[in-house]
């Protein structure tokens, strides 16, 4: 239905930032809610931040609340992710998903999401 297509990711030291973008194409965009979810080797996919159509709506897993930021341009079907003071513990391949269904809040659930990015490696060194 919708393609996602994330860059941005690469290699940061401690302490740095990066800003992740994700864009979607192929079908209209419209009451479009969009995520960021993370999975490590080794370990299960687990919820990043998310964010409504609107933007009125933005939750972050408590483990980046205060770090990580999550926008949106509507105009450019994307979304971003700006994240800051960096730690290892953040290394994992980022992947963006979406749902094109209007929601008031946001769904932390990944089974919830329709359409999946192919991912970026996000790599923190110490």
């Amino acid at each position: 239905q919708v393609q996602l297509a994330e860059s941005g990711g690469g290699l940061v030291q401690a302490g740095g930032s990066l800003r992740l973008s994700c864009t979607a194409s192929g079908r209209t965009v419209k009451n479009y809610a969009m995520a960021w979810f993370r999975q490590a080797p080794g370990k299960e996919r687990e919820f990043v931040a998310g964010i409504t159509w609107s933007g009125n709506k933005i939750d972050y897993a408590d483990s980046v609340k205060g770090r990580f930021t999550i926008s949106r341009d509507n105009a450019k079907n994307t979304v971003y992710l700006q994240m800051t003071n960096l730690k290892p513990e953040d290394t994992a391949v980022y992947i963006c998903a979406g749902a094109q269904s209007w929601n008031a809040m946001v769904i932390m659930r990944p089974d919830w999401y329709d359409d999946w990015g192919q991912g970026t490696q996000v790599t923190v060194s110490e």
